[in-house]
């Protein structure tokens, strides 16, 4: 796992620990040493702690202007142990949503394991999301929730790999703005 970076093309238009209203501003990171582990197997040092023991996130791009953010995850998301989900809102969407960003993408490529499969598991959550003005939502490559419902986005049918385009044309790409 310590070779799974978050994507880092990015950084050039978007820096979260440069960023005065990311969660992660004046963040320090690093690179020269690996501390951080999920269930004993280290990751990069790039990616970011929320609250989860077992999920760190990246905050890969955000624009104010139009309310958006993508974000890229690695680890187990673990709600029956660990409420991910809530430790999520609460530690980073909130923090953004008083930013001004309503809409977010996530990245859930590198999750090792999420219960997206079962539309009932997070209805309670997404229905509290939606009236608060958080969706449309979505999950590349593992999920997408949109009105309450749970569908997948194949990425691999888009015409240019997800990675070589930018987070304005991504999100225009997933219909969140």
């Amino acid at each position: 796992m310590h070779n799974i970076e978050p994507y880092y093309n990015w950084l050039k238009y978007y820096d979260p620990a440069a960023d005065e209203r990311s969660p992660f501003y004046g963040k320090q990171y690093n690179f020269d040493v690996y501390s951080e582990t999920i269930y004993g197997y280290y990751i990069d040092p790039a990616w970011d702690g929320f609250g989860s023991e077992t999920l760190y996130l990246k905050i890969l791009y955000a624009d104010y202007l139009t309310g958006f953010a993508v974000i890229e995850f690695i680890g187990e998301w673990n709600d029956a142990i660990n409420n991910d989900i809530m430790t999520l809102k609460r530690n980073i969407l909130e923090l953004m949503i008083a930013e001004d960003i309503n809409k977010f993408i996530l990245i859930g490529e590198n999750i090792l394991n999420y219960h997206g499969s079962d539309d009932s598991y997070y209805e309670e959550c997404l229905r509290k999301w939606e009236k608060d003005g958080l969706l449309p939502y979505r999950f590349l490559n593992s999920f997408r929730m949109n009105s309450g419902s749970i569908t997948s986005i194949n990425t691999s049918t888009w015409e240019e790999p997800f990675r070589s385009i930018s987070g304005e044309r991504c999100a225009h790409r997933t219909s969140v703005i």
